[in-house]
């Protein structure tokens, strides 16, 4: 929009109001800024071009949205204005070095900052008090965060939750402590039994990306009405406030040692329960399993050992990764003659160790009591089944509940049905998800009674797990080999697996917890210039290839 004539004689300015975080501040609302920084502007001959707002912003900190704005417009060659309004100078900024980096910064662009409440000008007794009045404002910030930092270590000490918002599963509820009311926590159903089933699913040895699908098929919203992350899963079941345990001020800026209360309200998880699901995230961390070792692509890759100098084998490749290999550490970085155990065929030998592995645990006694273990997990399983829908039909009654509530007050008061419809659509889209979670459920918890007792099934399930080694993914195959083979310790002509269990008494080692293989030709069948013939892309190569030197660790 162009300026009138008028206009090009006013100074052009720009106002900035701002709100603390801090529920303390007893300075003027924004609205009550605006209008007296307005009402100073249109008397003392000021064109205001640009508004600027932050709320809920403390002024300690310069990384505040519209303030960053504000001095970025004011950094270009064409700043819109030449002033910037302010009620208070606190409200610009409440640290003394701030006040002064960005002041002056402003200044060398031309910009002054006005206080329209605090006389100040740019002789230099002008400067000093402004001075004076920052540093004030920076004192009373400070003291200010240091009392209310004890006010709440002491409201914290004795029980009270002085943390802004409630964990998923409680609801803050005020309750009186001499002239002032506190909150504590209290359960808040029905979110208490869906935090309970998260923690039940941990212990089942539920991934939390499973139950963060499971939670988000069913239709369960977060507390804000959002689908839940695997982040807020991992948040809720790492924290501790779930076994009644109030922490407050781990991040204490005095460095002062957080506050702990026991049993300060009621446990939706117990201590043992709560260690026992931090044991199991732990053993699933990238620390626990290396993460080359996690996303290597190859099969082996963190279980081979070399017997013959006690170094690490690690697969490498050659041709640009057409041919790979396992190989001992100390041959792969020091070259020949360090180590006698050779270079491995990766194909050849992945198929042998999986070739054992089918022999010494997929027999028929280990596959039986497999099958007897899933016929006693199933009343396990139906309990999960009911503890789902037991969830899901407690929603569901609260969703009733809320409706009927609402024709009530449609019913009772002068209300338009038309301003209501938008709120009954929504509760009735959710009625119909929580019926369909439901009825699913119910025909889980159906077929969850069928027993796999047969010696078909038997027969059918040792033949699919047989199948599974030789035609599944990588990752699947890893996950299997893994959950059996402890380590591969090689060494000339020779390799012993050791198992995590022993093997049944009817395998070839009969029950032994580790069993030794030859390593044929084939197996060693590799070239001293380069790799074995074997592709990543698990196809079969000419083994007549000799390829040249250009080995690639992985």
């Amino acid at each position: 929009m162009s300026k009138t004539s008028k206009d090009q004689d006013l100074t052009p300015v720009a106002l900035y109001a701002r709100v603390s975080s801090d529920r303390q501040d007893v300075d003027l609302s924004v609205a009550a800024q605006l209008r007296a920084l307005r009402d100073h502007a249109q008397r003392n001959g000021y064109l205001v071009v640009r508004e600027y707002i932050d709320e809920a912003e403390s002024g300690r900190i310069a990384d505040r949205p519209q303030f960053s704005k504000m001095i970025d417009e004011a950094s270009k060659p064409d700043a819109p204005f030449q002033e910037i309004l302010v009620w208070k100078f606190s409200r610009f900024t409440r640290k003394r070095e701030h006040a002064v980096a960005f002041k002056s910064m402003l200044r060398r662009k031309g910009i002054r900052v006005v206080s329209i409440t605090e006389h100040a000008d740019d002789s230099p007794t002008g400067k000093l008090m402004e001075a004076i009045i920052e540093s004030v404002d920076e004192f009373y910030s400070e003291n200010l965060a240091q009392e209310v930092a004890r006010g709440m270590r002491e409201a914290a000490s004795r029980g009270f939750w002085v943390t802004t918002y409630a964990p998923y599963g409680y609801k803050k509820v005020q309750v009186q402590d001499g002239a002032k009311k506190r909150p504590r926590l209290e359960l808040n159903p029905p979110h208490d039994a869906v935090a309970r089933r998260i923690f039940d699913m941990a212990l089942q040895g539920h991934s939390v990306l499973d139950i963060v699908r499971a939670l988000n098929a069913e239709g369960i919203p977060t507390s804000n009405g959002k689908r839940w992350l695997k982040t807020t899963i991992h948040a809720m079941l790492t924290n501790e406030a779930y076994t009644g345990t109030l922490v407050w001020g781990k991040d204490a800026r005095d460095g002062a040692p957080p506050v702990r209360v026991e049993d300060a309200f009621p446990a939706i998880v117990s201590r043992q329960e709560f260690d026992r699901i931090a044991r199991m995230l732990q053993s699933r961390a990238p620390s626990v399993s290396h993460p080359r070792r996690a996303v290597s692509p190859y099969l082996l890759s963190g279980l081979l050992k070399c017997e013959t100098c006690g170094k690490a084998m690690t697969a490498a490749e050659a041709k640009s990764g057409k041919y790979t290999y396992y190989i001992c550490h100390s041959l792969l970085k020091q070259g020949k003659g360090t180590c006698d155990t050779p270079r491995l065929n990766a194909k050849a030998f992945e198929g042998l160790i999986i070739e054992q592995l089918r022999e010494n645990v997929l027999t028929e006694s280990n596959i039986r009591a497999l099958v007897k273990l899933v016929d006693e997990e199933m009343d396990g399983v139906a309990r999960e089944q009911r503890q789902k829908l037991e969830t899901i039909e407690a929603e569901l009654e609260e969703v009733k509940r809320k409706l009927a509530r609402i024709w009530q007050f449609v019913e009772s008061t002068d209300i338009e049905m038309a301003d209501a419809a938008d709120r009954i659509k929504e509760h009735r889209e959710r009625q119909a998800q929580l019926e369909d979670a439901a009825q699913e459920a119910r025909a889980e918890l159906a077929d969850r009674r069928g027993m796999l007792d047969s010696a078909d099934t038997i027969a059918a399930f040792a033949e699919e797990m047989s199948d599974f080694l030789k035609t599944s993914e990588l990752t699947e195959t890893r996950a299997f080999v893994r959950s059996f083979v402890k380590e591969v310790q090689v060494k000339p002509g020779m390799a012993a697996i050791i198992y995590t269990i022993p093997t049944p008494e009817d395998s070839p080692i009969g029950g032994a917890d580790a069993s030794e293989i030859a390593l044929n030709g084939a197996v060693m069948n590799t070239v001293r210039s380069g790799g074995p013939d074997w592709t990543k892309s698990r196809t079969d190569a000419d083994s007549r290839v000799t390829p040249s030197c250009g080995m690639v660790i992985v």
